[in-house]
């Protein structure tokens, strides 16, 4: 940073990794939970008319990524259906901050504590079955969802700063 620059006063500083267990299933999960806490972060404290607002063209808003977070975490960790993803991360009638983040936190709870139920990373994942298919393993289940979370961590990022210029976790 140059001496004429600064930093925006709301600004935070950002956490590091976490720390887990030692085994392969304690770091997936660590690294799973310290996403989530990061996009339910970006969404708090944010009046609804700009949380659910469309931060850039293609629609997408802080609101709809967490709604979009719960469908994954219901459909690849708890087995449930997903007829229409797109839908997913729009608000439905009903949903204020509050109810988003409340459902958010109440499937993570539900997935995780089906995750502590695993004993085995290699057996086939909870995610309805497709045709036929076999469902992908519970390590690439975990995988996925950490790369999922992450990708829309990034987006609340920056959808936050573009509401109210927080940045950090």
């Amino acid at each position: 940073m140059s001496s004429h620059q600064t930093r925006p006063a709301s600004r935070k500083r950002d956490t590091g990794p976490p720390s887990t267990g030692p085994g392969e299933k304690d770091v997936l999960a660590g690294f799973l939970d310290y996403l989530r806490d990061a996009v339910a972060a970006k969404a708090e404290g944010v009046p609804r008319e700009r949380a659910f607002a469309p931060g850039v063209p293609s629609g997408t808003n802080l609101l709809g990524l967490v709604r979009h977070l719960t469908h994954v975490e219901r459909h690849w960790l708890l087995g449930h259906q997903v007829t229409d993803w797109r839908a997913t991360f729009h608000p439905t009638p009903g949903d204020t901050p509050e109810s988003v983040l409340a459902a958010y936190r109440a499937t993570v709870t539900e997935a995780n504590a089906e995750i502590a139920t695993w004993t085995d990373l290699a057996a086939p994942g909870p995610r309805p079955p497709k045709r036929g298919a076999r469902p992908p393993s519970r390590r690439w289940t975990l995988t996925h969802l950490i790369e999922e979370t992450a990708r829309h961590a990034g987006h609340a990022d920056i959808l936050r700063e573009l509401v109210d210029g927080a940045t950090g976790r």
